[in-house]
C-alpha cells in the first residue's frame, strides 16, 4: 500500500519532495503556511546536478520555456571590471555532466512545480496551514495547526525552511538552537533586459569580487529579464526574518561606492531592490541532524547555507530525489529504516556543499594578501579553479 506522508512547506523543497514521493505512488499532502502556493525571491542558478534530477522528474521540456542557459561564468575585479577568470557554461557543461546549467526566476521554477504536483493529483495541497504541534507514534504522524486543524499519516518531511518547527522533533540538541545570523545582508533586483542600455544586458553569469562584497548578475526567463544580486558584509537594521528592508538601500550604496563605473551602472539602472539578512546553521554533523523515526527533513530545515556557492535550493531538490529513492515502494512499517537511509545517503554532501559556501564567501569578501592570492589563482587557473566537478557530477 501507499505511504501517505505529511510534507509541511509548500516551496521549491516541499514541491519536489511531493512530485517524487508521488512518482513511487505514495500519497504526499503538502500544508503551506500563506493563504496561497507561492514563491517570493528572483533568480536561482541550477547547476547540472540539480537539472539532472528535475528531468528524472520529466520536468525537462518545462523547464527548458522558464530558463536561461547562460554562454558562461565571468569573474571580475568589483574595483576595476578586469577579467580574473571564465568558465565556459552552455554546450560545454552539457557535454562534461549530461545535464545544462539553467538560470531560472525561483517564481517560474515554484509554478512549474506546482502544477506538475497538482496534475499528479495523488495528495491533497493545503494552504493558511501553520503547523503548531506535532505528535509521533510508532505508527503515525499527527500535526495540527494554529487555527485548530489536524491531520494524520505515516510519515512527515519537513521543508519548512530556516525557520523549521518540524526540526524540533528530531533527536539532536542541535534542532532546538536557532540560525545563526551572518551579519551579511543580500539585495536583489530585476529588469527587462529591453529596458537596459544595450551594454548592461547579459547572457552569461557576472560576478564582481570585492573587499566585503560581491555582485551577481545573470539573465533569467528565457534571457528576457537580468537579475541582479548584491551580497555585502552590511547588516541592516530589523528583523532577520524580514524579506523586504526597504530602509537598507543607503546601505547597498554604501557599501557598493567603491566599485567600477560599469557595476556602479548597472546597479544604478536597476528599478528596485529587496534586501534581506542572511542566516545559515553549522554544517551537518550526523545522519541524526535529518531525520529521526518517522520524521525527515529537506532543504532548510535541514541544512540552510549562505549562498555563496548557488546551491540551496539546488540541495532541497537533490534531497526531495533521494527522499524518494530511499523509500521506494516502501510501506508505512518500513518508514523508519527508509528515512535512516535517506539520512545516512545525503547528509556527508549537504555538509560539504554548507561548508564551501561558507569558505566561499572568505574568499569572494577576501582583503589583502588573501585577496592577491585570490586573484592570482583565479587568473592562473582560470576554468580549472571554477568548475566543480564533485558538485556538478554527484
Amino acid at each position: 500500500m501507499p505511504t501517505h506522508i505529511l510534507v509541511a512547506g509548500g516551496g521549491i523543497g516541499g514541491l519536489a519532495t511531493a512530485l517524487a514521493l508521488s512518482r513511487g505512488r505514495h500519497r504526499a499532502d503538502v500544508f503551506e503556511q500563506a493563504a496561497v502556493f507561492g514563491e517570493i525571491g528572483a533568480g536561482v542558478q541550477l547547476g547540472p546536478n540539480v537539472t539532472r534530477r528535475l528531468q528524472q522528474l520529466d520536468l525537462a521540456q518545462g523547464l527548458a520555456k522558464i530558463a536561461a542557459r547562460p554562454d558562461a561564468l565571468v569573474v571580475h575585479s568589483a574595483d576595476s571590471d578586469a577579467v580574473l577568470a571564465r568558465l565556459p557554461l552552455g554546450d560545454a557543461m552539457q557535454q562534461r555532466y549530461g545535464a545544462p546549467y539553467f538560470c531560472v526566476h525561483r517564481a517560474d521554477l515554484h509554478a512549474l512545480l506546482l502544477e506538475a504536483v497538482r496534475a499528479r493529483g495523488t495528495g491533497t495541497l493545503v494552504t493558511a496551514a501553520q503547523i503548531r504541534q506535532v505528535e509521533t507514534s510508532d505508527d503515525l504522524v499527527c500535526v495540527s495547526s494554529t487555527d485548530a486543524r489536524a491531520w494524520e499519516g505515516e510519515a512527515l518531511v519537513g521543508a519548512d525552511g530556516l525557520w523549521s518547527m518540524v526540526r524540533r522533533q528530531l533527536d539532536t540538541p542541535a534542532a532546538a538552537e536557532p540560525p545563526r545570523v551572518t551579519g551579511h545582508t543580500a539585495w536583489r533586483a530585476l529588469a527587462l533586459q529591453s529596458d537596459l542600455p544595450a551594454a548592461l544586458r547579459r547572457r552569461q553569469v557576472d560576478v564582481w569580487l570585492g573587499p566585503h562584497l560581491h555582485a551577481v548578475a545573470y539573465p533569467v526567463r528565457g534571457g528576457d529579464w537580468l537579475n541582479v544580486v548584491v551580497i555585502a558584509e552590511s547588516a541592516p537594521a530589523g528583523d532577520a526574518r524580514d524579506w523586504d528592508q526597504s530602509s537598507s538601500i543607503a546601505a547597498l550604496q554604501q557599501a557598493t561606492g567603491r566599485s567600477s563605473g560599469r557595476l556602479q551602472a548597472l546597479l544604478e539602472a536597476m528599478p528596485g531592490w529587496r534586501a534581506w539578512s542572511l542566516s545559515d546553521r553549522a554544517p551537518l554533523t550526523s545522519a541524526a541532524d535529518m531525520a529521526h523515526e518517522r520524521v525527515a527533513l529537506v532543504g532548510d530545515a535541514a541544512h540552510p547555507m549562505v549562498p555563496y556557492l548557488a546551491q540551496g535550493a539546488g540541495m532541497a531538490i537533490e534531497d526531495a530525489a533521494a527522499l524518494a529513492d530511499a523509500l521506494g515502494d516502501a510501506g508505512a512499517a518500513d518508514v523508519p529504516a527508509a528515512f535512516a537511509r535517506y539520512a545516512q545517503a545525503r547528509w556527508q554532501r549537504n555538509a560539504q556543499v554548507q561548508a564551501r559556501a561558507r569558505r566561499n564567501g572568505e574568499v569572494f569578501h577576501a582583503t589583502g594578501a588573501m585577496r592577491v592570492g585570490r586573484d592570482l589563482a583565479m587568473r592562473t587557473l582560470g576554468a580549472r579553479l571554477l568548475d566543480q566537478p564533485w558538485l556538478y557530477g554527484g
